[in-house]
């Protein structure tokens, strides 16, 4: 959801691994002058977020995709795409209590947060909280609102399994 700490999460892991960043909020940006985060934004972004992302893992280029994926059903193209690339994938939940949300997200209004793409607020934040479906594979979860360093040193075992960083 939005406040919850993906960009920050996806700029540390970027620390540690080389990796390319697709990031919703920074090709919506591109995509639209004002955004109003509506099915048909959301599905065009989507669209052109995962060709991306397909042609990066067919040329063997590691990606990292920092979005908001809600619902089971938006996160099977990745799944798929994955599968089509033959790319090792890691599914992260990103999460962080409703007050520390609210509280970045009223920051990122008040133009205090920096590094911040997007501009989703709290009444984007409340409308998307309904559709928000578990995810059924398994995934590694962060609260970004503690030291996410334990959670990143997981994953990096995890990638060190595959290929030599």
């Amino acid at each position: 959801l939005p406040g919850t700490g993906k960009s920050y999460f996806s700029r540390r892991m970027a620390e540690r691994f080389p990796l390319a960043i697709v990031e919703t909020d920074a090709m919506r940006k591109v995509l639209f002058s004002t955004p109003t985060y509506a099915a048909p934004e959301n599905a065009r972004l989507f669209r052109g977020c995962h060709a991306l992302i397909e042609d990066l893992l067919g040329r063997g280029i590691p990606v990292l995709f920092d979005a908001t994926n809600l619902v089971e059903a938006s996160r099977e193209r990745l799944y798929n795409i994955a599968h089509k690339t033959n790319a090792k994938l890691i599914l992260v939940r990103v999460e962080a209590p409703v007050a520390v949300v609210s509280q970045r997200l009223r920051e990122r209004e008040e133009g205090i947060i920096d590094e911040d793409n997007s501009t989703a607020d709290w009444s984007v934040y409340q409308r998307m909280v309904p559709s928000v479906e578990p995810i059924r594979r398994n995934h590694f979860a962060v609260d970004t609102s503690r030291d996410i360093a334990p959670v990143i040193e997981k994953i990096a075992r995890e990638i060190n399994r595959w290929v030599k960083v």
